[in-house]
């Protein structure tokens, strides 16, 4: 009899307690699913991103009428050239690695994505992003509905959060995805030292060992613990990882370098999800800040880790297997607000990187005249209308790049021909 971790729940088995991590299974089990080497990196800007300080159509007069002192400065961005409807666009000045990406043709910058009727509260808008449904947030993410697709048995590692909550978008129905904030910290814990802490890992293995067939939701709890215990050593082996490149001690850069070591390592996961936060920039946005503060903070982190990490994998040959796709739960309104920053919005701006993307300017940036029945804005000109459905990305990625069925995991067809940037 299989059961899953929600059926283990419902059973109100709680008697044990385990001192390490996440659930796994065998180590090599990625390439006995015959799975391919392809990798996919979802970054979360938490917050809500200012997609009109990241890439700024800088050459609309409304964009510094609206934003007296959040606009970048004509002068200052990073062209990108014209989008299809012929406005000009640049990439905020702290972006230069990325626009350095743009310009090799592995930077795909998608505006003005997100969906109708779009939720101004962060955990709804978080919950419609990771399920993929504006309509009803219950139930399981799209990522972990692709792992639910992947053939048995699933490695344990399949997916990856570099956080310490597990994201609804990783959660599946019939796998789980184990937390790793620290490669250091998923180890087995023991209160002993030295020879004592391997007497102790072994016993756990001996009794977890024991699955009786006429006990199953015991049998489940040794069998989540002798997973857990088999991956120990594989996630170890990231912490031993030595870049081509060096990281930034900042999160963001020390997730990167874990994921990019695990990469390396060939641990058997497909999904990576990393998060970093700060988006939420009610005041004091400081789009054009000469120092490290504010927006213009936001985006140095930004571009020195992704850059860091894209060249590291494309020293060691792996840029190819890899795509990084970037989100937020919404973009900010068009006009700033009198504490000199944005408050909450609708559309925002979509990144995807790497050696196998098609780069370029995909959809069209907003006309920020706020004119009545002006197609590119929503609720009296204040924010930016979506134009492609955040779900379109979804469907590219699950179909162009993860071989999956899109129709299938986000339970409609929202295929659209023109994003061919995977």
């Amino acid at each position: 009899m299989k059961f899953t971790r929600r059926d283990f729940i419902k059973g109100g088995v709680s008697a044990f307690t385990f001192s390490f991590g996440a659930p796994a299974f065998l180590s090599d089990l990625a390439i006995a699913q015959g799975a391919s080497r392809r990798n996919l990196v979802v970054l979360y800007l938490s917050g809500g991103n200012d997609a009109l300080s990241t890439l700024a159509p800088y050459t609309d007069p409304f964009y510094s009428s609206r934003r007296p002192t959040i606009a970048i400065p004509a002068g200052n961005v990073l062209q990108v050239g014209t989008d299809s409807a012929g406005r000009a666009v640049g990439l905020h000045p702290r972006l230069t690695g990325l626009k350095q990406i743009f310009d090799e043709g592995r930077l795909a910058l998608i505006q003005r994505t997100g969906y109708p009727n779009s939720s101004r509260s962060h955990f709804q808008g978080t919950d419609i992003w990771n399920t993929a449904n504006p309509i009803t947030q219950l139930g399981s993410g799209w990522l972990g509905r692709y792992l639910d697709t992947l053939p048995s048995p699933v490695d344990p590692l399949a997916g990856w959060v570099t956080v310490r909550e597990i994201p609804r978008a990783m959660m599946g129905d019939k796998v789980s995805v184990p937390a790793i904030p620290s490669v250091s910290g998923y180890a087995f814990q023991s209160p002993n030292t030295g020879a004592e802490v391997t007497y102790s890992r072994t016993a756990m293995a001996q009794m977890a060992a024991n699955q009786p067939s006429d006990r199953p939701h015991l049998a489940f709890v040794n069998g989540t613990a002798t997973a857990a215990i088999a991956t120990l050593d594989r996630v170890a082996s990231v912490g031993t990882y030595i870049s081509t490149v060096t990281y930034g001690t900042d999160g963001l850069s020390q997730a990167f370098k874990a994921v990019a070591g695990a990469m390396v390592k060939g641990i058997g996961t497909k999904v990576f999800w990393v998060t970093t936060g700060g988006y939420d920039t009610h005041a004091t946005q400081n789009t054009n800040a000469a120092n490290n503060v504010g927006y213009a903070s936001l985006m140095s982190t930004i571009n020195t880790s992704l850059t860091t990490f894209y060249n590291d994998l494309r020293n060691q040959g792996l840029l190819g297997d890899t795509l990084i796709l970037q989100f937020s739960e919404f973009g900010r309104r068009i006009s700033e607000n009198g504490s000199q920053g944005t408050d909450h919005g609708a559309a925002g701006i979509m990144m995807a990187i790497g050696g196998g993307v098609n780069g370029g300017l995909y959809g069209t940036a907003p006309n920020l005249n706020p004119f009545p029945n002006n197609p590119t804005l929503e609720n009296s000109g204040g924010d930016v209308t979506f134009e492609t459905d955040f779900r379109s990305v979804y469907a590219r990625v699950i179909d162009n790049w993860l071989g999956a069925s899109s129709v299938s995991i986000l339970g409609g067809d929202f295929k659209k021909s023109s994003l061919t940037f995977v």
